[in-house]
């Protein structure tokens, strides 16, 4: 497979000799209505009708007890591992494999993340390592579990679901489980992604969404933290909301808090785009499908929904034979006007992250060397 072939059905299936990005914002629907009733009403900020229906339409479609609408998917995160008791000096378990944002948000709680390698089936975190380096280097006490060797606790598992593939979490809740540690899901890419049935974030304590523009649906900049229960959501809508209580006219805060509340105007595109959500689903696997179809028989891997999971496919993805053709894929679609890119550099690589502690990582290693994202934005396509 070459990269020209790639182009030439990268835009037979966009239809146009422009530039074509990786995931495109669509807007084909009330948006701008939406919107300008926002300005009309003047509740352009964090009150307003359209923050609590967009949490509503969120709560029905993946089934959450609560919700809690933020200013972004790192917002989202870092409220829901505060809710989950994650404190300074705590250590969190993550995937190197990851998006930079997940240990952004440990690294200002003050917490360390610990790197695990991610499962060949799903690209998230595998449940297999995660329960080989606890037993390697961790006991359950009184006070939760322990990394052996510096005495400090292990608070939390955060799996991210890879563009969009749900992870194993059957088998990820049964080693959390075990060794007494809370499981916190990084759902920033996999809104309409469901885990035997479930919708993913909804099987941990908190998950996180992310609607940044690049997302399947976008809310401009945007996130949601799923809560498992009613009084976990009250917490985290307390907590984001500078810890106000209630009052007509009197301030007072009872705690340290976020100002992490969705602004209405953001709100708005929200719940348009929510209105036509099931048609960019739909769009997405149709283009997986032709992707399927392009790289068969050749030596590139498509990468494919778990059997267990149905994906929104939000970033398609190749694993290429050897890092040379990843090379030569990458130069010459770029090169060519269609934008392609590899996937993030492990976070260990990273300069603040270096000395985090981490296990075998060589499935991490191998999709980081050899996986390529392709373009990924709704469009339609006929059966």
């Amino acid at each position: 497979m070459k990269a020209s072939s790639i182009v030439e059905f990268v835009r037979d299936t966009y239809k146009t000799d422009e530039f074509i990005p990786l995931h495109a914002p669509t807007f084909a629907g009330n948006e701008k209505a939406y919107v300008m009733e926002t300005i009309t009403s003047t509740f352009v900020s964090s009150v307003g009708k359209f923050v609590d229906d967009f949490e509503r339409q969120i709560e029905t479609y993946t089934g959450t007890a609560k919700v809690v609408a933020t200013v972004n998917g790192t917002a989202a995160l870092h409220a829901a591992l505060y809710a989950a008791d994650v404190q300074r000096g705590d250590f969190v378990i993550t995937q190197a494999l990851t998006f930079v944002a997940t240990c952004n948000a440990l690294y200002h709680m003050g917490a360390e993340p610990i790197f695990v390698d991610v499962s060949p089936v799903s690209l998230g975190l595998c449940p297999k390592a995660l329960d080989e380096f606890l037993r390697d280097n961790a006991e359950v006490t009184d006070v939760g579990c322990i990394h052996k060797r510096t005495g400090r606790r292990i608070k939390a598992v955060v799996p991210m679901h890879t563009f969009g593939h749900p992870v194993q979490l059957d088998e990820l809740v049964a080693v959390c489980i075990k060794w007494n540690i809370t499981l916190v899901e990084d759902a920033a890419e996999s809104l309409g992604s469901f885990y035997k049935g479930k919708h993913t974030g909804t099987i941990g304590d908190f998950g996180a969404v992310s609607f940044n523009g690049n997302k399947i649906i976008t809310t401009g900049g945007g996130g949601m933290v799923l809560c498992k229960t009613q009084d976990l959501g009250k917490r985290v809508k307390h907590i984001t909301t500078t810890a106000k209580v209630p009052h007509p006219y009197e301030f007072f805060h009872d705690e340290p808090g976020f100002n992490y509340r969705m602004p209405n105007l953001n709100a708005a595109l929200g719940c348009a785009q929510m209105e036509v959500i099931d048609k960019y689903l739909k769009q997405k696997r149709l283009l997986a499908e032709a992707y399927i179809d392009l790289f068969k028989g050749t030596d590139f891997k498509f990468v494919t929904e778990p059997e267990y999971a149905q994906s929104n496919y939000w970033l398609n993805a190749i694993i290429c034979p050897n890092k040379q053709s990843r090379e030569e894929i990458l130069t010459g679609t770029n090169s060519s006007g269609v934008m392609t890119r590899p996937i993030w550099q492990l976070m260990h690589r990273l300069p603040m992250f270096e000395h985090a502690l981490r296990g075998d990582l060589t499935h991490s290693e191998f999709i980081e060397a050899h996986l390529i994202n392709l373009p990924s934005t709704p469009v339609e396509i006929k059966n």
